[in-house]
């Protein structure tokens, strides 16, 4: 059985000096952080906050995802693309479900479409010129609305490896939107010819 919210804090708090701060995490010390360890310390950890405030969204009425149900660059009966921009990287895309679901109560179809679209999409993402490999993300705090990051990290940039990326996108200078929309077309069009969907919904 998990810890209980208190549990947690307490055990975590263990680990906190005066000032209730954890020592800097090992992912620092890596050669990818974006920060140098010297002078970066921890915030001090907050006790846990119940009920926690809920997310946007999940009253279905007030979802701003179900509002834009027909805005982005690629759609399908059950899925739309969307490019998002004044982002760092070459390109990050985000995929939602066109009707209110989150993951965990993702129909089994729709899940199955999920993983074959999502794949889709990291090949095509990953093959763009001056581009590895995309990196996706789920994160279900913010928003009620299942969305799918996906990030495209920029070849040769070996410091920009794994999860630090998303750290590294928020602390690059703004990538071109003409380039970054000229290879969303890109992926668009590889995706169309290869899973299906269309431009319009």
């Amino acid at each position: 059985m998990a810890l209980r919210p208190h549990e947690f804090y307490e055990h975590a708090l263990a680990a906190t000096d005066e000032q209730r701060r954890l020592p800097l995490s090992r992912m620092t010390g890596w050669d990818i952080s974006p920060f140098e360890q010297d002078g970066l310390r921890v915030t001090a950890l907050r006790p846990p906050v119940l009920p926690e405030s809920p997310r946007q969204g999940e009253d279905p009425a007030d979802c701003h995802s179900c509002q834009r149900q027909d805005q982005g660059i690629w759609f399908d009966d059950h899925w739309r693309l969307t490019r998002v921009a004044k982002v760092g990287v070459p390109l990050v895309l985000m995929l939602h479900p066109r009707t209110h679901h989150d993951l965990e109560d993702l129909p089994d179809e729709l899940a199955a479409e999920l993983g074959r679209l999502s794949a889709h999409i990291a090949r095509h993402v990953g093959a763009l010129p001056g581009v590895s490999r995309a990196h996706a993300h789920r994160f279900g705090d913010g928003g009620a609305h299942l969305h799918i990051w996906f990030f495209a990290r920029p070849e040769g940039q070996g410091q920009f490896f794994g999860s630090w990326l998303i750290v590294w996108d928020d602390l690059l200078p703004e990538y071109p939107a003409d380039l970054a929309e000229a290879d969303a077309e890109i992926v668009v069009d590889a995706l169309i010819a290869s899973y299906g969907g269309r431009r319009t919904p």
